[in-house]
């Protein structure tokens, strides 16, 4: 498993933590039903504190990408490929709209920006 945590970053690092997490998921390099490091193994390894991991398997599990079982641990669930696409699709919203956002406090116009896109889906 392969996670970055950018510490000057101004995305939380649970949030981070998560988002690198539900990638591997979707991606499947994360396979259903594979066992996740515990969260005192994995704050050690990535220098964070235990309570931030916890936060994020929590939130992971409440979204569906993890279940948890007490005394075992907490294994990537089932995959649901409706949800792994929503996943995906949110995710990219989320990259679209800060793009959208900066491009206009840097006073482009909507057109503009449409014209942008179309430059970018024609190539």
């Amino acid at each position: 498993m392969q996670i970055v945590i950018n510490s000057s970053s101004m995305v939380p690092v649970y949030e981070q933590l998560m988002d690198n997490m539900k990638q591997e998921i979707i991606s499947g390099e994360l396979k259903e039903g594979e066992m996740l490091p515990s969260v005192r193994k994995l704050a050690n390894e990535l220098k964070i504190s235990s309570l931030t991991v916890k936060k994020a398997y929590d939130r992971l599990e409440e979204e569906g990408f993890i279940v948890t079982v007490h005394g075992k641990g907490s294994f990537v669930a089932a995959t649901d490929m409706a949800l792994a696409a929503e996943a995906r699709k949110k995710s990219i919203e989320e990259e679209f709209a800060v793009s959208v956002e900066r491009a206009r406090a840097l006073g482009l116009k909507d057109e503009e920006i449409r014209e942008i896109l179309e430059i970018i889906l024609s190539e």
